[in-house]
């Protein structure tokens, strides 16, 4: 966790001012949520999924009292929170000595780096890490490396296609599972996915986060029942940045056509550095005036030495403007762009009051007949 928490060198307070970032993910996302924070985003926290651990815990003590009576010769442990809250479970069941000495002579194998300190923390080693991350090929390992005919048990963690438990099934005698936790959806009076999805279609946002594959699926599953599912995907194939913690993550999103962004180490840490640097570097519109450099980064306008913060609507013009690069944009066009409306007297408001809050007289040129025009 310290990867998230440190101050990289580097680090400057107003690194993403002006962005605005979703963040989706439940767990852990007071970190995420306050390193973008700290770095000076406005963040719109809409968690698509609850992790919730088991309404009781007596599947998980049944599920693990098979598994100690079966001594399996392969465990499969998926996540360190799953493992964690495996054990806790058993130390309060007054199972945890016996859980430690039935999986002794196991061969467990760990999906990434921190469910094996999860496994190093119960007093156990593994032999081995999936070559991906991933149960699928934490599975594929299994099937290529050891017998069949064998006992193996698997650390669920609240998402995982049943065909890849079948796999397991074909090959091996017998196949016994605990789920520690799941995932469930959010309470319906919780508007906060609903917000997200207009933010993200209306031009709102600049990038949403995501760790996890169930919250992408979630997100977007959410935008289809509210008829916004292709809205959301043009966004987040368009102004929206998509940013992934890892190849898992980003599956879904690659499914649905998004091609998002994903730091070649899979950590929160790696993600939020990925996110500064691209949103520096690829979101930020410069454009030379005749009445000095101009920046477009998010909701903010750099403009004659000063930081101008913009209105939805404002913004909207105004990027439309800059990314014309002094062309002239018919009013047509502009009053279109125009969330709700497409009032030619509802463009000529939106535009005074954009000049006034830019306070740079000329730099919103008018052609006569026309439209309008950034004086470059």
């Amino acid at each position: 966790m310290t990867d998230v928490l440190e101050c990289p060198p580097g680090f400057r307070p107003d690194q993403l001012e002006g962005f605005r970032i979703g963040v989706t993910s439940d767990r852990r996302s007071a970190d995420l949520i306050d390193a973008l924070a700290r770095r000076g985003a406005q963040v719109l926290h809409a968690p698509t999924l609850r992790m919730a651990n088991a309404v009781s815990d007596d599947p998980v003590i049944a599920d693990t009292r098979a598994i100690i009576e079966a001594r399996p010769d392969v465990l499969l442990a998926t996540t360190a929170y799953g493992v964690r809250r495996w054990f806790e479970v058993a130390d309060a069941a007054g199972l945890g000595e016996d859980l430690v000495d039935a999986l002794s002579d196991t061969a467990i194998l760990v999906r990434g780096p921190k469910a094996r300190g999860g496994i190093r923390a119960a007093g156990l080693n593994d032999v081995g890490m999936s070559a991906e991350e991933t149960t699928e090929s934490l599975i594929d390992e299994v099937l290529t490396t050891y017998p069949p005919g064998l006992t193996v048990a698997v650390q669920l963690h609240g998402f995982l296609n049943p065909w890849q438990l079948d796999r397991l099934h074909d090959a091996h005698d017998r196949v016994l599972t605990v789920e520690p936790y799941r995932w469930i959806e959010t309470d319906d009076a919780d508007d906060r996915v609903d917000r997200l999805i207009d933010a993200a279609c209306s031009g709102g946002l600049d990038a949403i986060t995501f760790t996890s594959a169930p919250a992408v699926h979630a997100l977007l599953s959410a935008a289809e029942a509210r008829g916004r599912h292709d809205d959301l995907v043009d966004a987040m194939c368009g102004p929206v940045v998509a940013a992934a913690v890892g190849p898992v993550t980003a599956a879904p999103l690659l499914a649905a056509g998004i091609a998002p962004i994903q730091p070649e180490r899979y950590r929160m840490g790696a993600l939020i550095r990925l996110v500064c640097e691209h949103l520096e570097q690829s979101r930020i519109i410069r454009l030379d005036t005749r009445h000095g450099p101009l920046a477009l980064r998010g909701s903010v306008v750099d403009i004659d030495d000063r930081r101008v913060a913009l209105a939805p609507v404002a913004l909207t013009i105004l990027r439309t403007l800059v990314q014309a690069r002094g062309s002239v944009v018919a009013r047509d066009r502009l009053a279109a762009s125009l969330p709700g409306t497409t009032d030619p007297h509802a463009l000529e408001v939106a535009l005074s009051r954009l000049r006034q809050t830019i306070g740079v007289p000329g730099l919103i040129a008018t052609v006569v007949k026309r439209g309008y025009r950034i004086d470059v």
